[in-house]
């Protein structure tokens, strides 16, 4: 109610501002009216001195200015003779299209390009949001400034990353965790910091870098719920929806059923099951049974899955994408044992082939199951 109140004030004001220009006397006019009152004005003086209300010096000096101002308005009368005919019909019209035009045009402006039906933010709420950047915008620096003192203290890049990702600059975050990791060594979860960093910094999406600092980060804890979500989120990400749902409903077993990491997973399953092929539906069919079952069977459901992975594997060991998977999958479900074993028979598998064996290598250094 406010806004519109104020909006009805500038309404009136931008009105007012076309109006009043026709309100005026032209000074044409003005001038001829001056003259006559000038001349009236001089014979007023005359009669006074000759009456002796006032003397010859004051009525002299009074009839000079009047004759100076007599003299001017004479001349802006004959400079700009007043128009012929009456302009009132003309300041009438313009009056009543400047009233009734530009109301409508501004709403039809605001309707065009503003957005009345935004809700209203209230002020406090903004207010405690300013304070809240405000005070760690202040911490920022003053941690900035203690780096520029000391370039290597863990200590400030630990304080510092979270905040950068606090005001939203996930880059400057990205490098004060690479830093941080560099200087303290890798930890499971400073490596998934990292990669939700360079994710939140990709827009959402799982880069090539997030996605080894979360492979890191399993290597090294992997039942870390936060880096198997985002391995499930970059398998969905590259197409690999039915690798995405069997990540997920496996943490779906893990976590409290009323919390809400398994609210935010079911809406994650969900939007992956409408974005299956029409080629896996028998697929969605059986992941959709999967979420009536136990949790034990759930787990024998995933397992199996990935035993039948293994077994296609075994039969025609040329798919180094497939062998990508597989690992992943071992590291995923927190069997490290199969893991290596998966990448000793993928090395003599794809032996002759170089370019496959390379991308599996990578997979191997990244998940840390060299030697």
């Amino acid at each position: 109610m406010t806004l519109w109140l104020v909006f009805a004030l500038m309404t009136a004001a931008a009105s007012f501002a076309v109006l009043w220009p026709l309100s005026r006397r032209s000074r044409a006019v003005a001038g001829a009216g001056d003259v006559a009152v000038y001349r009236d004005q001089l014979a007023e003086i005359a009669r006074d001195r000759s009456a002796g209300l006032i003397g010859g010096v004051e009525a002299e000096a009074a009839r000079l200015e009047v004759s100076r101002r007599l003299i001017a308005a004479a001349d802006n009368a004959t400079a700009a003779p007043p128009p012929t005919g009456s302009p009132l019909w003309r300041r009438r019209a313009m009056a009543l299209v400047a009233l009734i035009l530009l109301p409508i045009g501004a709403g039809a402006l605001y309707l065009t390009l503003g957005e009345p039906q935004l809700p209203a933010e209230p002020l406090n709420a903004r207010l405690a949001e300013l304070q809240e950047h405000g005070a760690i915008g202040a911490m920022v620096a003053e941690v900035e400034a203690s780096l520029a003192r000391d370039p290597n203290d863990v200590r400030s890049y630990a304080a510092l990353a979270p905040l950068y990702l606090r005001l939203g600059r996930f880059d400057d975050a990205a490098k004060a965790y690479r830093k941080l990791i560099a200087l303290a060594g890798e930890t499971a979860d400073r490596q998934t910091d990292m990669g939700m960093a360079l994710t939140a910094a990709a827009k959402g999406r799982v880069t090539a870098d997030a996605k080894t600092a979360f492979m890191r980060a399993l290597a090294i804890d992997p039942n870390l719920l936060k880096a198997r979500f985002f391995i499930g989120l970059a398998a969905k990400q590259d197409g690999n929806k039915a690798e995405a749902a069997a990540i997920w409903r496996g943490m779906l077993a893990q976590v409290p059923p009323g919390g809400n990491r398994a609210a935010n997973l079911r809406e994650a399953l969900a939007s992956l099951d409408e974005q299956l092929e029409p080629a896996a539906q028998p697929r969605k069919t059986t992941l959709a049974t999967a979420g009536q079952m136990s949790e034990q069977e759930r787990g024998t459901m995933i397992r199996g899955m990935v035993a039948r992975l293994a077994e296609r594997l075994k039969q025609n060991g040329n798919d180094a994408e497939g062998w990508q998977r597989l690992l992943r999958a071992y590291m995923v479900l927190g069997d490290r044992a199969k893991a290596v074993e998966a990448a000793a028979n993928a090395r003599k598998a794809l032996a002759g082939e170089p370019d496959g064996l390379r991308h599996v290598e990578d997979m191997i250094k990244t998940l840390g199951l060299e030697g």
